[in-house]
């Protein structure tokens, strides 16, 4: 059974790492290409909220689009309702891997973390 959703970019290798990690440890998880398929609102909904509000935790702050949008400048101004519709509708700019499910609402890859959220399931 899939509980979880990891939405991953094709040749990002942290994501490529968190799959195989997921695997390894028989973690069901149904895998979406974030570029193509963003998270829903509702989702970022719940990552946000399983980060703690701090709506830059969501943001892919290394990338170009990021920069070439100046979000860095931008996003302290933003309604949270802006920012989460920026997001998604631009798969780019969201922080990767991001794996939701039952309990679970993680941004990037941390074992560590990873290990005691998936160890809940």
């Amino acid at each position: 059974m899939n509980k979880l959703t990891i939405y991953t970019l094709k040749n990002c290798s942290t994501c490529r790492d968190a799959v195989k990690w997921l695997a390894a440890r028989d973690v069901g998880f149904v895998e979406k290409p974030i570029r193509e398929t963003p998270p829903s609102l509702a989702e970022l909904r719940t990552m946000l909220a399983g980060q703690k509000s701090e709506m830059r935790r969501l943001f892919n702050s290394s990338g170009l689009e990021y920069r070439a949008l100046g979000l860095a400048q931008k996003l302290p101004g933003m309604t949270e309702d802006e920012a989460l519709r920026l997001l998604a509708g631009n798969g780019s700019l969201v922080k990767r891997p991001f794996l939701l499910g039952p309990g679970v609402a993680l941004v990037g890859f941390d074992p560590a973390l990873w290990e005691r959220a998936c160890s809940r399931l």
